[in-house]
C-alpha cells in the first residue's frame, strides 16, 4: 500500500444512527447525517479505508511548515474539525493544516459545512516549502459560499466555484446544498488522473500533466511557481482562509 502504511491508525467510534448512500456510483463511505460521525464500518476497515479525524482531537494534523498544530484559528467540538472566523483575512488566525502522514494514490471522502461568505480548501499531494505557501505548492478542491461571492461580485467565480479545480477548471455541474448544510466532498486521485466529486456528481476530472493541464496551469495564478502540483506524494491539506468552515468524516483509502 504505498505510502498508505504511513497512514493514522483506524479509530472505531460506536455511533447510534446511520445515514442514506450517496448517489455517487461508486464503494465510497456512506454520507453521513445526524449519525455515523468519524467512525468506519468493519465493511470499511475490511476495504482500507482509515479515519484522518477523530471527532475529539487533532490527532495526525499539524500546521503547514510547522511542527505542531495551530495554538489558535482551529477547534474541535460537536464532532467538527472547526476553522475559526477571524477577520477575514487570507490567512487566517491559525494558518493552513495537514496531515502527518503522506499518501500517493488514493480516495478520499470528506463532509464541509460553510458558513455565510465561508471560504476554505481541500489540497492534497502537499509537499512542504518555507518559501511557499499552501496553495502554491498543490491542487484544490474548492469550498466556497458560492451564493454570496457571487453576488458580491468581488472576484471571478469562473473556476474557484465548489468543487472546482481552484483556478484551473470549473464544475461540470454545481451540486452545492444550500448555506449551513452539510456537503460530501470526493477527491480519487490515480497516478496523474484527478476527479473532484460533490454530493454524488463528478465536477471536475483532469489529467496531470497532460497538454491540457499545462496550458491551464500556464495561464493561471499558478504560473509563476514551478512546483505547483508536481509532486506525486504528499500530504493532505485543510484552508484557513478567515471564515468559519467544518469539517467531519474524513476518510481516506490509499490504493
Amino acid at each position: 500500500m504505498k505510502n498508505g502504511k504511513m497512514a493514522l491508525t483506524v479509530l472505531l467510534v460506536a455511533t447510534a444512527c446511520s445515514a442514506p448512500q450517496a448517489e455517487s456510483g461508486t464503494d465510497s463511505p456512506q454520507a453521513a447525517g445526524v449519525g455515523d460521525l468519524n467512525s468506519l464500518t468493519p465493511q470499511e476497515v475490511a476495504d482500507g479505508w482509515q479515519l484522518l479525524f477523530d471527532g475529539v482531537s487533532t490527532s495526525g494534523w499539524r500546521g503547514y511548515n510547522k511542527e505542531a498544530f495551530p495554538e489558535a484559528g482551529w477547534g474541535v467540538a460537536d464532532g467538527n474539525l472547526i476553522v475559526m472566523a477571524s477577520d477575514g483575512s487570507e490567512e487566517g488566525l491559525g494558518g493552513d493544516i495537514v496531515t502527518e502522514a503522506e499518501f500517493s494514490d488514493f480516495e478520499l471522502v470528506f463532509e464541509f459545512l460553510v458558513t455565510p461568505e465561508g471560504n476554505s480548501g481541500v489540497f492534497y499531494r502537499v509537499v512542504e516549502d518555507p518559501d511557499l505557501t499552501l496553495w502554491q505548492v498543490a491542487p484544490e478542491y474548492q469550498v466556497l459560499d458560492d451564493s454570496a461571492y457571487i453576488a458580491m461580485g468581488t472576484m471571478d467565480m469562473n473556476r474557484h466555484l465548489t468543487g472546482d479545480n481552484y483556478d484551473l477548471q470549473s464544475s461540470v455541474v454545481r451540486a452545492s446544498n444550500p448555506i449551513g448544510s452539510w456537503n460530501q466532498g470526493r477527491i480519487l486521485v490515480d497516478g496523474t488522473h484527478v476527479e473532484h466529486w460533490l454530493n454524488g456528481q463528478k465536477t471536475v476530472e483532469y489529467e496531470l500533466f497532460s497538454p491540457e493541464w499545462e496550458a491551464l496551469v500556464a495561464e493561471s495564478k499558478f504560473a509563476p511557481y514551478p512546483a505547483y502540483g508536481r509532486a506525486m506524494t504528499g500530504r493532505i491539506g485543510l484552508q484557513d482562509h478567515g471564515h468559519e468552515s467544518r469539517y467531519r468524516n474524513i476518510k481516506i483509502r490509499p490504493f
